[in-house]
């Protein structure tokens, strides 16, 4: 055995332990090629059929043996140790050994009765496995015991650090497929350990596979050597220790004695932290070299298997149209694992090899940190009026929705702090995002060197920042799906870096609500801000506000989308998200200063509703209205009133109505969403036949798409963005993308032809105007002064 500095030299194990061990890791490889082929049959109590195997072989066996041991071992060290471990496996399509590993613990039986400890329940749970009507082919949340679906690679590690924050007593073990190590964002995970504190955390224990292949290919880390390897490891920070072959008595006697020394470092690493060593650890992993498709078929039709990327799936074609000597190959892979010798003449796992399991909530499919909404406990909330904005009248000056936000999750923070059940996560940005009043109360978390000209660090905090939005991410969930709350802030046009993350994560989520037996979570909050109409000094890069687009692609159960236009209506929206459970909430709000609308009990009345008039800045009350000018964010409302203000003044006989949008799944129909709009309703506010104007702050599309099939929809004219901007001025880059007061009142003209010569010349001023923004601008690098000094004075 190779590792860092030590040579174990005594026996871990007696004879009589490994061959207990090696016979419970065969009950699991037998279990795991019995899924992949078998839907009756299970104990080949006959000789194998082709009416036994399944139409359709699906599944992935390369990475399953490897994990079938690392379970294996890691029960043993559980009851040696009386550990609180759960299991995240990384390696993608993993699941036949996290669903074989659980089921011979008693877990999956637990939760799925039908599916009992007898030759009738292995015969269900070889049939369901890839089956229509069954489960798929990873870790998914149907397993037991699961927080991580392994289908996307890249987020083991991320997750696993995540669930061991404020979670002291926690051990993830976390298998890292060498595949899925060659991903960005798990290549940066490895970093996360710089930012475990031993005393308030847990532990992660990081298992990096190395079975030599992925599909195809061979993988990066496996083809190098063993000291670059050692080299690599001991640079991100780590302790590592090797355990590497394929002869099992050897390999067991290896991986004992291995887990048995971290496990050991670990706990001196924990004690260490309670008397006070404030030294970073090296905390230990674990290199496990194994073949790919270890025990499976050596070698097939003169093809290598073992060992060889060809075990990556199904490695033996079996069917009516193979070879019959296919079938027969089969039987002798299934009956090398003696299942005569493993289960009784019930089909239950034998009693020697099932005392080997821990018990209870001890077995890690049972663990309650890996269905944490039974953990999860109400965030105490300060009340979030007391940190509302005065507004005397609407147009108020205002210090920055953001801003005036940190303030309440500053306190958010420290009315939970005896809990430790609430983080904020981002990639650098929260003081740039102005939230800088949490620091007030606590500092980002961090474990690396500090100068001192640093800010805000110390061991403890619970500011989670590192410049990787799959990491902030990847720690958010974790945190979540082990039961706890959390805010995720980000520069709106990065967030897409996560798209993929937060499509899984909505998954999951909606797997979850059809499975009884889960537990809802707190809700994934996400804020969005430095967004695209305020990016004036960044330029085009920073532009793009479609995640909103992404997301509206979700089940209407799981996502929501709120659309901040003052501070007041951003702390209702905010208390409101952090009170959730199992939504993706998605919070789009501006930091710069900016006019304020609505006192706090407007702000209230308006959110709860979502959608609704805005009587100040309306004249259509005793009458029809000849047209609706709606908004949705916070510079839409603010050049949508501006707008307004024009038209109030130039064309005074206008009957104008001001519809705001906070919740943008209210444009769609109820049938569609469960926040959406009744025809009537909808129609009440937006009429059956006038124009409307939307200005909105994403791509103009997505409006149309959620009000297509609205009676209205053909008069309904948006504007947005649309892919231009550069360095500019705020209000020029409204301009540009033709959202501003002005475009919008030439809009508004354009389809009110009872506006006639007043309009013609009120169209033209406009335009001049245009032209006058676009000298100014170029002459004096800023917007003019009737633009930056623009006060809303009217009444309806």
């Amino acid at each position: 055995m190779k590792t860092d500095s030590i040579e174990t030299t005594a026996e871990t194990l007696t004879s009589e332990e490994i061959q207990k061990i090696n016979a419970y890791w065969r009950a699991a490889n037998y279990l795991s090629v019995g899924q992949l082929y078998l839907r009756d049959n299970p104990l080949l109590r006959e000789p194998l059929k082709l009416e036994h195997i399944k139409n359709m072989l699906l599944g992935h066996w390369g990475t399953t043996p490897g994990q079938n041991f690392i379970y294996t071992h890691l029960n043993r060290v559980i009851k040696k140790y009386d550990l609180d471990m759960i299991y995240i496996s990384g390696p993608g399509h993993g699941g036949p050994a996290v669903v074989a590993g659980t089921y011979l613990e008693g877990t999956y039986s637990d939760v799925y009765p039908s599916v009992s400890q007898d030759e009738e329940g292995l015969k269900k749970l070889f049939k369901q496995f890839s089956y229509p009507g069954g489960i798929s082919s990873h870790a998914s949340p149907q397993t037991p015991g699961s927080i991580h679906e392994g289908g996307e690679l890249g987020y083991s590690l991320s997750h696993s650090f995540g669930a061991v924050l404020d979670n002291p007593n926690l051990i993830v073990a976390c298998v890292v497929g060498d595949g899925e190590a060659e991903t960005g964002p798990l290549a940066t995970a490895w970093h996360s350990n710089k930012f475990i504190n031993p005393f308030t955390d847990g532990t992660v224990l990081p298992i990096l596979h190395l079975n030599g292949y992925k599909i195809s290919n061979p993988t990066v880390l496996a083809r190098i050597s063993h000291q670059e390897l050692e080299q690599l490891f001991k640079g991100y920070g780590y302790t590592p220790y090797f355990v590497e072959g394929e002869e099992p008595e050897t390999m067991h006697q290896t991986m004992a004695a291995v887990l048995d020394e971290a496990i050991e470092q670990i706990k001196q690493i924990k004690q260490a932290a309670k008397d006070g060593n404030a030294e970073r650890p090296r905390w230990p992993m674990i290199v496990l070299r194994s073949p790919k498709g270890w025990t499976g078929p050596k070698e097939i039709d003169g093809h290598k298997i073992e060992g060889n990327f060809r075990s990556h799936q199904v490695p033996l074609a079996v069917s009516g149209s193979t070879p019959p000597e296919n079938l027969h190959l089969l039987e002798t892979w299934l009956k090398s694992y003696k299942p005569e010798e493993l289960f009784d003449e019930k089909g239950k796992l034998m009693p020697e090899l099932a005392a080997l399991a821990p018990e209870g909530e001890k077995r890690m499919g049972a663990n309650p940190n890996a269905n944490g909404g039974f953990l999860l406990r109400d965030l105490r909330l300060p009340d979030f009026r007391d940190y509302a904005e005065h507004v005397n009248a609407p147009g108020s000056p205002g210090e920055g929705d953001t801003h005036v936000m940190g303030k309440f999750l500053r306190d958010v923070i420290k009315h939970n702090e005896d809990k430790r059940n609430f983080r904020i996560f981002g990639p650098d940005e929260t003081v740039s995002n102005r939230l800088e009043a949490i620091f007030e109360t606590t500092n980002r978390q961090w474990e690396a060197d500090t100068v001192d000209a640093d800010e805000f660090l110390q061991p403890n905090g619970m500011v989670m920042e590192m410049l990787s939005e799959h990491q902030c991410e990847g720690w958010l969930e974790g945190y979540l799906l082990t039961g706890r709350h959390g805010l995720f802030n980000c520069y709106e046009a990065f967030i897409h870096i996560v798209d993929s993350m937060f499509n899984q994560h909505a998954k999951w989520l909606k797997a979850t609500l059809e499975l009884p037996w889960r537990a809802k979570i707190a809700s994934l909050n996400i804020l969005l801000t430095s967004t695209v109409w305020r990016q004036d000094h960044n330029g085009f890069t920073h532009q793009d506000p479609g995640f909103m687009d992404h997301v509206v692609n979700k089940k209407a159960n799981i996502v929501r989308v709120y659309l901040a236009p003052d501070a007041n209506c951003l702390l209702s929206i905010i208390d409101h998200c952090l009170r959730s459970r199992h939504y993706v909430n998605v919070i789009i709000a501006a930091k710069h200063p900016a006019p304020q609308w609505l006192t706090i009990e407007q702000a209230i009345e308006h959110c709860t509703r979502g959608i609704g008039i805005w009587s100040f800045a309306s004249n259509d009350q005793d009458c029809e209205p000849d047209l609706i000018m709606a908004c949705a964010g916070d510079v839409p409302t603010l050049e949508t009133l501006a707008a307004v203000s024009i038209m109030r003044e130039h064309l005074p006989e206008l009957k104008i109505r001001v519809v705001n949008v906070v919740d943008l799944f209210k444009l769609q129909k109820s049938s569609e969403h469960t926040h959406g709009m009744s025809d009537r309703d909808y129609d009440a506010l937006f009429t059956k036949d006038k124009p409307v104007v939307f200005a909105f702050h994403g791509y103009p599309w997505l409006v149309h798409r959620l009000t297509y099939n609205r009676v209205n929809n053909n008069n309904i004219h948006v504007r947005g963005y649309k892919e231009e901007g550069t360095i500019t001025t705020s209000f020029d880059m409204t301009v540009l993308n033709e959202m501003d007061r002005f475009h919008l009142v030439m809009d508004a003209i354009d389809r009110l032809p009872q506006t006639g010569s007043r309009g013609v010349y009120l169209k033209q001023l406009l335009t001049d105007k245009l032209t006058q923004h676009r000298h100014y601008i170029n002459e004096n690098g800023k917007d003019m002064d009737e633009i930056l000094n623009w006060k809303w004075d009217l009444e309806a």
